[in-house]
């Protein structure tokens, strides 16, 4: 319990000046979206990863990274939620193959996720286990990002409120296939364009003006 309360008194890391008087528009983000066995983050294993890169309000095609994992850990319902069955699964890359090229983007790119705590949480303990090192990462959260905006009015959302599809209606976006890495970053990377138009459109806002939605993080780089 001591432990966690200093965590919580701890102050938070400083965003690097680089990043902070950065123009959004001019700002490489890197969407990461984690296919994980189950929410558990106690046992929780990744069976794929996608990304994709974006900047200046466009996504980068060419940039886009697919990988399935190879594990040997039980899949729950991933066949029925992923479409990821033991055969995709048996003829997947080592993880490892996907987190030293996920490494090379920690210091020249911001990273975004849908819910950064979980993916984030994910990430630092495998990066760890395997004994890889990972530099600093400045992260943007779109579900904080989307939630900073539905409690202006101090109201609770409602409920699912902030889950992606429904944080992409809002901003009138399509529906996107569901459950897929790459097709969920994809979608993530649209929603946070979205919300940097409406929250903050001109060309001269800088990740600062982001800082009161709470949705920027910054992860030390780890200890190896």
């Amino acid at each position: 319990m001591w432990q966690k309360i200093k965590q919580w008194l701890a102050p938070r890391p400083q965003v690097p000046q680089k990043w902070l008087n950065m123009p959004l528009v001019e700002i490489p983000f890197l969407c990461i979206d984690l296919e994980l066995t189950s929410l558990d983050l106690n046992d929780t294993k990744i069976l794929s990863i996608g990304w994709v890169e974006g900047k200046g309000k466009q996504i980068s095609m060419q940039s886009c990274f697919y990988q399935v994992v190879s594990t040997t850990a039980s899949l729950n319902q991933s066949p029925v939620i992923h479409g990821l069955t033991a055969q995709d699964i048996a003829q997947g890359q080592p993880l490892r193959v996907a987190l030293e090229a996920l490494k090379g983007f920690a210091s020249s790119h911001i990273w975004v996720f849908h819910c950064t705590g979980l993916d984030m949480t994910v990430l630092n303990g495998v990066f760890k286990k395997l004994n890889i090192p990972l530099p600093t990462v400045v992260t943007v959260d779109t579900l904080r990002f989307d939630l900073y905006q539905l409690t202006k009015n101090l109201r609770p959302p409602p409920l699912n409120a902030t889950v992606l599809p429904v944080c992409r209606a809002r901003y009138n976006l399509p529906a996107v296939p569901a459950h897929n890495a790459l097709d969920d970053a994809m979608a993530t990377m649209e929603l946070l364009f979205a919300q940097i138009q409406k929250f903050a459109p001109a060309k001269h806002n800088t990740l600062e003006s982001l800082l009161v939605t709470d949705a920027i993080d910054v992860f030390p780089a780890n200890e190896i």
